[in-house]
């Protein structure tokens, strides 16, 4: 028994390892591996570097999908084996039945076919079958020639409950409603074609025009299901939920003859037709009632579900992909930052940290409205600068952010002996970090406010390091983050640190707990022990000192090693990505060529020059030599660009202050499906649409633009009452801009920075549910522009 029960999860593992092979491009054998892996506790940053012989060189991407695709199918065959038990248990487990419910390869068409098994409350067809009805239903559908009323007549029966004919009828219907409403064959095609032809159809809740003025575009809105554009359908559930919309799904563009198309579907599954018999018109209507009562409710929840979650992927993967881009932004480095945390009323908080990030004096001035203290301001700032030798003034893009560049610029040049630099930088999420549990534990005995000066002083000389302490959500820079799935959303991004994390490799002497906890193996327990053996026994020598902070044992030594770093330790290979189980192949690399590892390292034509199958051995083969090799040429190498600050126009301080024509330099503070948002310093961010991009075709923006890139852009267009500003990067383009299409049109209204307070979806066009007149090209554009600064 229990070698069929091995033999049984055998067989599963494997087919499962071979549908996921399929779909992430490899062989079977390197599913299998990977899944054991992942099922011994290793991470995917942990098995896309150090275990390439074993997978057969899956990359990350593969991998994080199969990591998936894994739970996903794991929990189908689990769902599978209890339907199976359920349907056994009731003694209706047919060959043909069991067949099919191993051969449903989603969970969709596994609850379709276990649907007539499931248990459920008396039904009203229960109830008919009870009273001896269905000899009724099924003698009018085989033989139509027969009169209903006078068939039915036979079935009437007071102490059953049936008390004339009508009773009679109406419980042989539910009966045929209830088979046909559960029937899997009728049920899965009816979701195919109607996930194919369906149109989603959006009106106005009753007495809700007024109020839900925001949603007016949708107040009259139809739309092909399969075409509709994720963002806008996350719109229409949004309106939904706070009951502004009415949805519905249909058949086709004209609603009544689709609703006809698919009760006549159902029809011919029944084998019924219309030819004047007697029964033929109390069939077919029971085939209306069935689509109606039964399965038009049922698809539309359930191709809602579907296109939700596909809308809700398709949005995490977008916040996804910016949230790497910030975190991969280029470091400016071991310098001495001053940070600037603007603030009118509040003052501007200041705080100066050393080349290491340490926090070394702090200040809080009012050069700005009320108290206008310019000259004092600058004052305090100049005696900072030169006492701590400031190298770059980082100043946070919020209220009052140019008012205080300008103040950074004068401060510049009162102390020309230092060559100072000013940036602007994002400070999304740092009132987050300010207010945070690790910020507290970090700061003390430090203001609050004060706290988010730090943050944005860091953030400059490394942005990975810093933002790792900021829940990934509250950085602000997703399309709809607020209206998917919170548990995906926070699993996806966290994939996404980790992933980053990992690829530039952490500094185990300088990083904090919050870093060092997305280090791959190492729990938020290990890396706050990792932190306090480092205060009470000072800096690590080597990977092996590890070992004796408590809870690391091997395992998770074999985990983290490879991506912590060492410099200057008593092994030069610990300021690497080697891992420390592959020494023995540098020994055999150092042995052939006669030299010491400190000789070979950074040696290019030395190490170009090396074939790495000479070094290949039962465990590591060409591709980890190779790795090894590349690694020596440039150890520890860091996979961010070069540091690039964009430098904003004097004199362009405010969207007033714009004109079309003007060419300006900006920072991409998101991307969206639609195209980029562009920070040009006017505390209200541009849109570059998706077709001025670039002068060449663009299907993705991201295959041009990304979060954190320096670009140059022309202003096309400005529409100063709806704070709406259209830019391109086609430098010779002339007015107007080009119309964008209709899901560019309906993104919502807003302005300003990547807000992660809330979220709102405006609209523009009919307000009393009728067609709207195409907008302006101005319009039009600008629309698009909060899609991601209001929905993040």
């Amino acid at each position: 028994m229990q070698d069929n029960a091995s033999k049984s999860a055998r067989q599963v593992a494997d087919k499962i390892a071979r549908l996921i092979a399929e779909e992430i491009g490899a062989q079977p054998a390197q599913s299998l591996a990977a899944i054991a892996l992942l099922d011994e506790g290793a991470t995917v940053p942990f098995i896309a570097r150090y275990r390439k012989e074993v997978t057969g060189g899956l990359d990350d991407t593969q991998l994080r999908n199969l990591e998936v695709r894994l739970t996903y199918l794991r929990e189908l065959e689990d769902r599978r084996a209890a339907v199976l038990a359920s349907v056994a248990e009731q003694g209706k487990l047919s060959d043909e039945l069991r067949a099919d419910i191993e051969a449903a390869d989603s969970k969709a068409r596994l609850e379709d076919l276990y649907l007539p098994y499931k248990p459920k409350r008396r039904t009203r067809a229960q109830i008919a079958r009870e009273a001896g009805l269905e000899p009724l239903a099924d003698g009018l559908l085989a033989d139509p020639m027969l009169t209903p009323e006078e068939f039915a007549g036979g079935f009437v029966d007071a102490e059953k409950g049936v008390a004339d004919t009508k009773a009679a009828l109406d419980g042989a219907r539910a009966i045929l409603m209830e088979r046909w409403g559960e029937d899997a064959q009728l049920v899965g095609e009816l979701r195919s074609w109607l996930h194919e032809v369906g149109v989603i159809r959006a009106r106005v809740a009753d007495g809700k025009e007024n109020e839900g003025a925001k949603y007016r575009d949708y107040f009259d809105h139809a739309e092909a299901l399969a075409r509709i554009p994720s963002h806008r359908l996350l719109a229409l559930f949004r309106g939904r939920r706070e009951e502004f919309l009415f949805l519905d799904l249909d058949p086709g563009t004209d609603a009544e003859a689709g609703h006809l198309q698919a009760e006549g579907r159902v029809a011919v599954h029944a084998g019924i037709k219309a030819l004047g018999r007697p029964a033929d018109k109390w069939l077919l209507d029971s085939c209306r009632l069935t689509w109606k009562a039964k399965l038009h409710l049922h698809l539309l929840l359930d191709l809602f579900s579907q296109a939700r979650e596909r809308a809700e992927a398709e949005a995490i993967d977008v916040f996804g992909d910016n949230l790497k881009d910030l975190l991969l932004a280029a470091p400016a480095g071991p310098k001495a930052v001053l940070g600037l945390d603007p603030g009118l009323r509040t003052g501007v908080k200041v705080a100066v940290v050393d080349s290491t990030g340490k926090l070394v004096d702090t200040a809080t001035i009012y050069p700005h409205e009320p108290k206008r203290q310019w000259d004092q301001s600058l004052h305090v700032l100049r005696a900072l600068c030169i006492k701590h030798q400031v190298e770059l003034i980082a100043i946070g893009n919020g209220t009052a952010s140019r008012e205080t560049d300008k103040l950074a610029g004068d401060v510049i040049k009162l102390a020309p002996e230092i060559k100072m630099q000013k940036i602007v930088v994002s400070e999304a999420g740092a009132s987050v970090y300010s207010a945070s549990e690790f910020a507290a534990k970090e700061f003390p005995n430090l203001d609050v406010s004060i706290r988010g000066a730090v943050s944005i002083a860091r953030r400059l000389q490394d942005p990975l390091a810093e933002l790792v302490k900021i829940e990934p959500k509250a950085i602000g820079v997703g399309q709809y983050q607020h209206d998917v799935d919170q548990f995906r959303l926070m699993r996806a991004l966290d994939a996404r640190v980790e992933d980053c994390v990992n690829a530039v490799g952490v500094d185990v002497n300088t990083a904090s707990a919050a870093l060092l906890t997305r280090v791959s193996g190492l729990s938020s327990t290990v890396a706050e022990n990792i932190v306090v053996y480092r205060d009470h026994n000072g800096a690590f020598r080597s990977r092996k000192e590890l070992l004796k902070v408590p809870r690391l044992g091997d395992k998770t030594f074999e985990q983290c090693a490879g991506f912590l770093r060492i410099a200057d330790g008593d092994q030069p290979l610990d300021a690497s990505s080697v891992h420390p189980e592959a020494y023995p192949v540098v020994e055999r690399i150092l042995k052939q060529c006669g030299r010491q590892v400190k000789q070979v390292i950074g040696d290019a034509p030395l190490l170009r020059g090396l074939k790495p199958e000479q070094f290949t051995d039962e465990k590591f083969g060409v591709p980890t030599v190779r790795d090894i090799l590349k690694e020596l040429e440039k150890p520890g190498r860091d996979p961010r660009p070069e540091f690039k600050a964009a430098r904003f126009a004097d004199g362009v301080e405010d969207i007033k202050d714009l004109q079309v024509g003007m060419i300006l330099e900006g920072v991409v503070s998101n991307v969206a499906a639609f195209g980029a948002f562009v920070d040009i310093g006017v505390h209200q961010d541009g849109l570059i649409h998706i077709s001025a991009l670039s002068d060449k075709y663009v299907k993705d923006p991201r295959e041009v633009v990304k979060a954190g890139d320096v670009v140059k852009v022309r202003v096309i267009e400005v529409d100063i009452p709806r704070k709406r500003i259209a830019l391109t990067r086609r430098l010779d383009d002339s007015v107007p801009a080009p119309r964008p299409a209709r899901e560019e049109r309906d993104a919502p209204r807003g302005g300003g920075r990547a807000d992660n307070r809330g979220q709102r979806e405006p609209a523009r066009g009919s307000s009393g549910g009728g067609k709207t007149a195409p907008a302006p090209a101005n319009n039009a554009l600008a629309n698009a522009f909060a899609r991601a600064k209001r929905e993040s």
